[in-house]
């Protein structure tokens, strides 16, 4: 059976920069840095502390989990901003887009209402999009996808 989700991969292009953008930026703790084996890949993981059971590995496209061509495709699409690695949420939108935004985070949308909750994106520092979520507790079909709340 199947108790949850533990780990999520997240393709960066720097390991070195997403661990400072992680920790630094977007406030997260630093699980592992260590290389695996003599010579092996290096491991690199953050979480949020107010969830323990699921880590982030920040992992650069290479070898062993792809071939050399499918690597150089992934960093092209993620140096593109066309991949969307998922959505954090928050109990406040607008006070954390302030937080986030005074940290250097870079956002393409301030908070805006949507019929799920107010939502944010930015982006991390290889380029891949994050929503940032103050979510409503049921889905709000009156509100349009284009309104937009205070910023």
């Amino acid at each position: 059976m199947i108790t949850g989700l533990g780990l999520a991969t997240i393709w960066v292009l720097d390991q070195d920069s997403a661990k400072d953008f992680f920790t630094e930026k977007l406030g997260l703790e630093l699980k592992n840095d260590r290389t695996l084996g003599e010579g092996g890949m290096r491991w690199v993981t953050v979480g949020m502390k107010d969830q323990p059971g699921l880590e982030l590995a920040l992992m650069v496209p290479g070898t062993p989990s792809l071939d050399p061509e499918s690597a150089e495709q992934l960093r092209g699409l993620i140096a593109k901003g066309v991949l969307g690695a998922g959505a954090f949420n928050t109990d406040d939108c607008q006070a954390e887009y302030e937080r986030l935004k005074a940290k250097g985070v870079t956002f393409v949308q301030g908070p805006e209402k949507r019929p799920y909750g107010i939502e944010a994106i930015f982006r991390d520092d290889s380029g891949n999009w994050y929503s940032l979520t103050e979510p409503f507790d049921e889905l709000d079909e009156s509100i349009g996808w284009g309104e937009e709340c205070a910023t």
